[in-house]
């Protein structure tokens, strides 16, 4: 062990629990989906060192609200269960003190410009491959580092732009319109997520570590389902459709007499059991509405006849009657609605303890589960528990 490094840089295994208890990563990343990966790891039992500047994740300003000051919300929604240090990787040194830390790591995760690491000594194939062949080095950019656009910065709802999600979001009164949540940054971390998975699994046959590749370009290109294979095999540019689905015509928002429903229709079965539910069986043995492909035919008519028959109805008892009849539907719900569903407490995604507050783990394991570790760092907590050197 390095003189720069105390002996419990890294924590004990068995102080851990979960599918990754014992895998160690250096989490260099950070705004969202670098930083989104390294939490999901350490949601199931990894050792997450997270690095920063002297200014920090990005994240950490991104308020109000502030969970403390110089700790915006944002940043506690990403970061939990990690440790955090305060280094310059610019600097000589404090490269030094990553080499050390490598020593030991399993994944190393970052996302600064391409370039960036091999300018400061720390390319994977440049100069940590070799070094330290069992890791596993996942890059998350943009654009990755080849193409047109390669070494260009990327921001999700640029990307959302870019690759066509907008345009198929919103309606002909909004226009193209980005979707709410930074979605392509979070499916970019699941992308991130799921190739350090499978480069770990891999590393089990072969001794090897690898780079993972994941870019922003190329999630957001992935998530073209089913409009991107739509176009290709029919040569119809996709369009906005509002809530409406492009190839179900039964799937979509309706007002009732107390708000707005989602109806998940996706088969003539459900169709019938809805039709019966809310006293129009006609609707079904009409034959412009007997399967998808005529209802999708005539669906603005359809649409009509369902706007009239659910306006008397009730959000919560038409939805509650028509899921117990096996028909897909669900209120609109509002963030404190949604949250506070007794189902949402009952599958533990809300998480409220005195030191932390946020979302709960999606992936769920019966024999080794997740848990929610110790609550986000703040900015260079850890330095005097990893790093023997004060001044760092």
């Amino acid at each position: 062990m390095s003189e720069h490094l105390t002996p419990h840089a890294w924590l004990d295994p068995s102080q851990s629990t979960g599918a990754l208890a014992g895998v160690r990563v250096l989490d260099l990343s950070r705004v969202v989906a670098g930083p989104f990966c390294a939490q999901m790891l350490s949601d199931h039992g990894a050792d997450v060192i997270k690095v920063e500047s002297a200014q920090g994740d990005e994240t950490r300003r991104l308020g109000p609200p502030f969970v403390e000051p110089g700790q915006a919300a944002y940043f506690s929604a990403l970061n939990r269960g990690k440790r955090g240090v305060c280094l310059d990787l610019s600097q000589p040194h404090d490269q030094q003190i990553i080499h050390e830390l490598l020593i030991d790591a399993d994944v190393l995760i970052e996302n600064f410009l391409p370039g960036t690491m091999e300018k400061w000594g720390l390319g994977f194939e440049t100069s940590l491959a070799e070094k330290f062949p069992r890791l596993v080095y996942c890059s998350i950019s943009g654009f990755g580092k080849n193409g047109p656009l390669g070494g260009l910065p990327g921001y999700d709802a640029v990307l959302q732009a870019m690759c066509g999600v907008m345009s198929i979001n919103g309606d002909s009164q909004s226009g193209p319109t980005r979707v709410g949540v930074p979605i392509v940054d979070q499916m970019t971390g699941y992308t991130a997520f799921s190739g350090v998975l499978m480069a770990l699994l891999a590393r089990q046959r072969t001794g090897r570590g690898q780079r993972v590749d994941a870019t922003l370009f190329d999630t957001a290109l992935s998530m073209l389902i089913p409009q991107g294979v739509n176009w290709m095999v029919s040569g119809k540019e996709p369009t906005l459709s509002g809530s409406a689905h492009p190839n179900i015509a039964t799937y979509d928002r309706f007002d009732v007499s107390d708000g707005q429903m989602f109806l998940g229709i996706v088969n003539d079965t459900q169709f019938e059991r809805f039709c019966k539910l809310i006293d129009r069986a006609d609707l079904s043995e009409n034959p412009l509405f007997e399967t998808n492909t005529t209802r999708m035919a005539n669906r603005q008519a359809l649409r009509r006849e369902l706007a009239l028959a659910l306006q008397n109805f009730s959000k919560a008892a038409l939805c509650e009657a028509l899921m117990a009849a096996g028909v897909p539907a669900g209120p609109v719900n509002t963030i404190p609605e949604a949250l506070q569903q007794p189902h949402a407490l009952a599958r533990e995604m809300v998480i409220s303890r005195p030191d932390y507050q946020g979302l709960g783990i999606p992936i769920k394991l019966s024999d080794t589960p997740g848990s929610i570790g110790r609550r986000p760092p703040k900015l260079g907590e850890h330095n005097d528990e990893i790093i023997r050197s004060p001044q760092i």
